[in-house]
């Protein structure tokens, strides 16, 4: 790990621990608990989107979902969000799991973030905000040097 008294390295660093932390805790109850993959967790989520929350034009794909690979994709988001939070914690491969959570977050807040129809142009930002913030710092994290400090560092054998 190499320190930095650069101000900004160091709090991106911050950002991209704590967010981290929080994705590791995301994936962890559902990969090390059956709740969410095996028993109706993430059914249950996906279902309450279709019926009170989700932009009209994923309907039809959460449909799909839910009548083809519900459990495959439980999994896979169980999964995903631990292998992001333990990628930012660590600090390897930090762009590419960024990505990854910015398009979680993109799907997620497609999924439930519709306030309806006629309603003030604000409040499809309120209604983001569970997922707008943490793609916000996703982006943050492709943007800059987020494994700049308090990041492994992987060195080839030198022959």
């Amino acid at each position: 790990m190499r320190n930095s008294r650069d101000p900004n390295a160091v709090a991106l660093a911050v950002v991209r621990i704590t967010v981290g932390c929080f994705f590791f805790v995301f994936g962890q109850y559902k990969v090390f608990g059956t709740g969410f993959t095996l028993h109706g967790g993430f059914t249950h989520t996906v279902q309450g989107f279709v019926q009170e929350g989700a932009f009209p034009f994923m309907v039809p794909l959460l449909n799909g979902i839910l009548a083809h690979c519900a459990t495959a994709m439980a999994f896979a988001v169980a999964y995903g969000e631990l292998l992001i939070g333990i990628s930012l914690v660590l600090g390897v491969w930090t762009r590419v799991a960024s990505f990854f959570g910015f398009l979680l977050m993109m799907a997620m807040w497609l999924s439930g973030g519709y306030p309806g129809t006629h309603v003030a142009f604000w409040r499809y930002w309120g209604a983001s905000l569970d997922w707008s913030i943490f793609a916000l710092c996703f982006v943050a994290l492709m943007m800059g040097r987020p494994e700049e400090v308090w990041a492994l560092r992987w060195r080839r054998a030198e022959s």
